[in-house]
């Protein structure tokens, strides 16, 4: 809290894919808290832009984080088409033509990252994978504090010896994708909590399906710095979530989540619909995440949120309406 200046001590999770916006992220941080831009799917141009955003509302930190890039797996023709013919018929139903890949399948890391150290956010925080002792001795002589994600001891005991100079413990039941790279543990977060402040020499920031004040409470009584939540804020009045994502949020109740890799490839814990239920086959990250935009972008404009990615973690039923505001303060009363 202190190196960061904050007053509360909670991250809002940095969501890519249109819930954190720029009046999210500085809602959060002029309350106190810690706004979090998820700038994995913008271009460069768009990180520049929401960045500028951020600071036209508040002069407080914030941060951004980024997806770090894998070598792209590879995958055979009957592969795609055997995960083209899953999706068609999905296609069929939002008056889509077939599904097909695009030629550009991710954004250039490399490029965001440089518009990142032009940003100079407070904290840039990473998942999928290690940042390179290059980037992370950039990120130094900028003074912008580099935290890394795990979703297991092995991994918070990697990136910690790499130099960041913080480790998010992704636990089992948090919303959105894995932010691991190696064995993911679906440990409690808790537990995973107290194991990796126990094997790591710096702070630890607990995150999965911390929803309240008493969440948050625990999370810091196991050895967390601060409690890093998404859930909880889908619901705000800041938050770029669509209409449809929002009217299943609220009808949301215990035990509606599951673990998925049909929308992206890569594993993340959503509402279970349609398409989780339908999709037996896609391709592996990033693949099957640019397979799949087209169908999420319509069931976005029609309304149809069985079709869509529902990122949400185990204690979405606990999520409420409010303002960014309200909801920070619920969680440090």
């Amino acid at each position: 809290m202190k190196r960061l200046g904050l007053r509360v001590p909670v991250v809002q999770a940095p969501m890519a894919g249109g819930p954190t916006t720029p009046e999210l992220v500085a809602a959060v941080s002029e309350a106190g808290g810690l706004g979090s831009l998820g700038a994995a799917y913008l271009t460069p141009r768009q990180i520049a832009a929401a960045g500028t955003a951020v600071r036209a509302r508040t002069n407080r930190p914030f941060a951004v984080n980024l997806f770090i890039p894998e070598p792209l797996p590879d995958v055979s023709e009957s592969e795609v088409e055997a995960a083209v013919a899953e999706l068609a018929p999905l296609h069929v139903e939002l008056d889509l033509p077939p599904p097909t890949l695009p030629g550009r399948v991710r954004e250039d890391f490399a490029a965001q990252f440089r518009v990142v150290l032009d940003l100079r956010p407070a904290a840039f925080s990473f998942v999928f994978g290690r940042l390179g002792a290059v980037e992370l001795a950039a990120l130094r002589e900028r003074g912008i504090l580099a935290v890394g994600t795990a979703t297991g001891v092995e991994e918070a005991r990697a990136l910690a010896a790499d130099g960041v100079d913080a480790v998010v413990a992704q636990g089992g039941a948090g919303g959105g994708h894995r932010g691991g790279w190696g064995h993911d543990e679906l440990a409690d977060t808790l537990s995973l909590t107290r194991a990796v402040v126990g094997a790591v020499q710096v702070p630890v920031i607990a995150a999965g399906g911390l929803m309240d004040a008493a969440g948050v409470r625990a999370a810091l009584g196991a050895g967390a710095s601060l409690a890093q939540c998404g859930t909880v804020f889908l619901r705000a009045a800041e938050a770029g979530t669509s209409a449809p994502y929002r009217t299943a949020l609220a009808a949301a109740g215990p035990g509606d989540t599951t673990l998925t890799r049909a929308f992206s490839g890569r594993a993340a814990r959503g509402l279970a619909n349609r398409v989780t239920a339908e999709v037996e086959r896609p391709l592996p990250y990033p693949f099957q995440n640019a397979l799949t935009r087209e169908m999420r972008s319509a069931a976005t404009r029609a309304g149809r949120p069985e079709f869509l990615s529902l990122w949400a973690g185990e204690g979405v039923h606990l999520a409420w309406d409010g303002t960014a505001a309200e909801i920070l303060e619920s969680l440090w009363p």
